[in-house]
Order: C-alpha cells, then structure tokens, then sequence
C-alpha cells in the first residue's frame, strides 16, 4: 500500500512540473520580451547621450590642441629668428675679424719687403766689407810673412811643432805617473808574494853541474882503457854512445857526448872497471849492463822522491822516469831536476797567496822543463816535446798549457800558467843559479848595446851589471826630456823582441845638457 501510494504521489509530482513548465515557458517569453525592449530603449538613449558627450568633448579638445599647436608654431619660429639674429651677429663678427686679419696681414707683408730690402743692402754691405777684409787680411799676411822671413806653410808647421811638443810633455807626464803608480802597487805586492815564497823555498845557490871528467890513479890505466889496437875504448864508446877524450891530461879521462844519461852510464861503467882492474870486453860489457840498471834504478829514485818533495801524486810511471832523467840534466850550468822541484815549490806558495789552485801549479811547475829530458833523442824546442809528452801521459789542459806558455811562446791565459812562468824566471834569474859561457855572455852585451845604438839620437850605451842593466846617454839637441820615455819604451819593446835573457834588464835613458866656456 505504501508503495502505490509513493507511486502516485510521484506521478501527481511529475504532472504538476510538466503543466508548470507548459504554463511558464511562454509568460516567461512574454515576460523578457518585455523587458529587453526597456532595456534595448535604456541603452540606445544612454549612447545618443555619450555620443553627444564625446562630440562636444572632442570639439572642446580639438580647439586646444589647435590653440597648442599654435603656440608651439609661435615659439619654434621665435627661436629660429633668435638663433638667426645670433648666427648673423657671429657671421658679422667673424666678417669682421677676417677683415681684421687681413689688415694686419697687409701690414706685416709690407713690413717683410721694407725687412727684405733693408736686408738685401745689409747682405750687399757685408759682402762688400768681406771683399775689404780679405784684402786687408791678405795685406796683412803679407805683411807678416815679410816681417817674419816665414810663409804661412812654415808658420802653420811651426804651430803644430810646439802643439806636438805639449802632447808629447802631457803624454809624457801621463805615462810617468800611471807608471810609475802601477809599479808601486804591483811592485809592493809582488815583492810580498815573491819573498815569501823564496823565504819558504831555500835552495841551495849552486846546483851542482853533470861530472865529465873521470880521475884516474895513474897514467897506465889510460893505456889499459884503450886496450890492445884500441879495442877496449871502442867497445866502451860503442856500448855506451860516448867517445872518449883520452890526452895529454894527467891522471884523467874526459867523456864526451850529448845524452847526459849515457854520460852518466859510461862514467859510473868506467869507475867499475877502474876499481875491477879487469878491463877487457867481455867485463867492459859487462859493467855497463851494470850501470844500466844503476842509473835507472837512480833515475826511478830521483823521480819518485821529486815528486813525494813536491807533493804530487798519481804521475804516470814514464813521467816519473823522465822527472828521474832530468837529475843528469844541466842547463847554464843548473841541474834541471833541482830547478823543477824549486819552480813546484815557488809556483804553489804564491797560488796559494793568491788564491790559485796549488796543485794545478805545484803540478805544472815540476813538469814544465819535462822536454829537456828527452831533447836528445826528440828534435824540437824542449817546450814542445814537454807538452807532447805531458799530452801523451794523460795531464790536464791546465798543465799543458802552463808548460806551453812558461817561455812565452803563446800568451798565458790562466793565472796558474803566469805563476809557473814568474817562478821559472825566479829560479833562474837569482844569483848563482846559472853560468852562461863567456862567448854566450859577450854576444848577449853586444846585441844590447846594438839594439840601444840603433835608434835616433843616441849617442853611446853601456851593459853593465852583467847585461842586466843598459845605460844610454841621448844627444840632448835630438830628443828631449819628453822624448826620452818614450825612448826607453821604444828600446825596452825591441829588447824583449830581439833578445833572449835571464830574470830582467833595466833600461836606464839618460839626457844630459852641458854649457862649456873658457875664461881667457
């Protein structure tokens, strides 16, 4: 029952919708229809009412706009006419400052020609005085040259004669004193370094000379020596490569030969047989094997104890044997061996004053005469067979070059190498170190006083002290107090060019004016 019942009232529901609708639909029509024409009137006035608004407003702001263009255009064109009345103002000043200008242009112009001419009579003026300057000038040289006997030419020599003779004076000085300051610094120190190392370097004054002479007990061995038709005393020079000199000398044999070693063998070979009595030659023979190994036995000695005196270590063997060979070696009289040993000594003290490297000089200065021991078997200057025999022997570049150059035969180039040098002169240059022969020493004092007779204006020369001093009177009219230090110079130059000499030889140049009158 419950269930119709909702049935109907649901149906009852749905009718009474359906009639609303069918009932509304068209009275709401009527309704809006209605009221959208109201509104539709509304809106057509309320757009007539904007449209007259607007056109009475864009009238009103149509004549503003007209009124601002206006005065827009107003001012714009009173600003062009003031910038016009401006430019124009300009325009005239500048007109005017040009015109300005051009005045003073004109002006100047014309104060340039009235220059110009005032100038060109100046130029014509001058030209003319120069022409009666160098007339006078001309009258005037004239003049002169006849009132001093001299043309312009001797005149203009004579000038440059007395600006020579300054120079020279001025040089001179200059040259004196720069000298003579160098030499006071430089002697002073070298005296220090010098005498230092010969005060911790005393050798003995004499060194002791080859022996070639053999005593003998009595003249009868001379005739054993030379043996039956002689053969002994050949055998003996034949094994040794030394002649015998056997004269009229008493008691006494003289061995001659170049090689002081194989002098050595046949003197110290001799002595045996002469001790022996038994000469003959199978023991001839015999005692000069014996000497043989003596003298290299000596030889190995010597270059070992010259080396361990010196300090010098790690010496090739053959080097060692040549030190040992240089202790049968004179030169001037001076043993070569003692010499080197002195040089090695001398070279290190002063590197180490100085600051070198001692062993490098030490080294170099017991090497450097290492030729001489092989002179007699190489040709060639003793310098030269050193070097190669150093090179050969493995020695440092150092000390090739310092044995190189301890005579002067290339230029030093390392302090250690003008050590070896200085002490090599040192050695033997003091007194007692050498002997020259008198022929030797004769020559060496004439060639002297020849290089100082051969300049100009010398007029006698004295060697004294032994050719270590040379003194030169010069003719007093030739050269002058100026030129004489340039002579000495001059003559110094050639002396160390031209002449071989020990230590150092003082040029002394002497100009001396004497007046000389007589009383009657």
């Amino acid at each position: 029952m419950k269930t119709l019942y909702k049935w109907r009232c649901l149906v009852i529901e749905i009718l009474y919708a359906i009639l609303g609708a069918i009932i509304g639909i068209p009275a709401g029509y009527i309704i809006r229809k209605n009221i959208g024409e109201g509104k539709i009137n509304n809106a057509e006035e309320l757009a007539k009412k904007i449209i007259e608004d607007a056109e009475r407003d864009s009238e009103a702001r149509r004549r503003e706009l007209l009124l601002e263009v206006k005065d827009e255009i107003h001012r714009l064109r009173t600003e062009a006419e003031r910038d016009i009345r401006e430019r124009r103002n300009e325009l005239q000043r500048l007109e005017r400052r040009i015109v300005n200008k051009e005045e003073n242009v004109d002006r100047k112009a014309e104060a340039i020609e009235r220059k110009e001419e005032l100038l060109s009579k100046k130029i014509k003026e001058l030209e003319e005085k120069e022409v009666q300057i160098d007339e006078i000038y001309k009258a005037q040289v004239s003049e002169l040259e006849r009132l001093s006997g001299l043309s312009s030419e001797e005149a203009k020599e004579i000038l440059l004669d007395e600006i020579r003779k300054d120079i020279i004076h001025e040089s001179a000085l200059m040259i004196k004193e720069m000298e003579n300051k160098a030499k006071e610094e430089a002697d002073k120190r070298a005296r220090e370094i010098i005498t230092t190392a010969i005060q911790k370097c005393a050798a003995d004054h004499v060194a002791e000379a080859t022996v070639t002479v053999v005593a003998l007990p009595n003249d009868e061995m001379k005739g054993r020596i030379i043996g039956r038709e002689g053969r002994n005393i050949r055998t003996l020079e034949t094994l040794t490569g030394i002649d015998l000199i056997i004269d009229d000398t008493p008691e006494a044999v003289v061995l001659s030969g170049f090689d002081p070693v194989r002098r050595e063998i046949a003197r110290i070979a001799l002595e045996k047989l002469i001790v022996d009595g038994r000469i003959h030659p199978a023991r001839i023979e015999e005692m000069v094997e014996k000497a043989k190994k003596e003298v290299e036995n000596v030889i190995r000695d010597e270059g070992e104890q010259a080396a361990f005196d010196v300090g010098i270590h790690n010496l090739h063997p053959e080097l060692i044997k040549l030190l040992g060979r240089l202790k049968y070696r004179t030169s001037y009289g001076q043993n070569v061996l003692k010499h080197s040993i002195e040089v090695a000594h001398l070279a290190g003290i002063m590197a180490a004053e100085l600051g070198a490297d001692i062993k490098i000089a030490k080294r170099a200065g017991l090497l450097h005469d290492i030729g001489k021991a092989a002179d007699h078997e190489i040709e060639g200057p003793h310098v030269e067979i050193g070097v190669d025999l150093a090179r050969k022997y493995r020695e440092s570049k150092e000390v090739l070059h310092a044995i190189a150059a301890h005579h002067g035969d290339i230029e030093p180039q390392t302090i250690e190498a003008v050590l070896v040098q200085a002490a090599d002169a040192i050695s033997a240059a003091r007194p007692g170190a050498r002997r020259e022969t008198l022929e030797a020493y004769i020559k060496r004092l004439e060639k002297l006083e020849e290089i100082a007779n051969s300049f100009d204006g010398i007029e006698r020369s004295y060697a004294i002290q032994a050719g270590r001093e040379i003194r030169i009177l010069v003719k007093p009219d030739e050269i002058s107090e100026d030129e004489i230090v340039h002579t000495a110079r001059d003559i110094v130059k050639r002396i160390e060019a031209e002449l071989d000499y020990p230590g150092q030889i003082k040029v002394n140049v002497i100009r001396e004016t004497r007046a000389i009158e007589y009383a009657k």
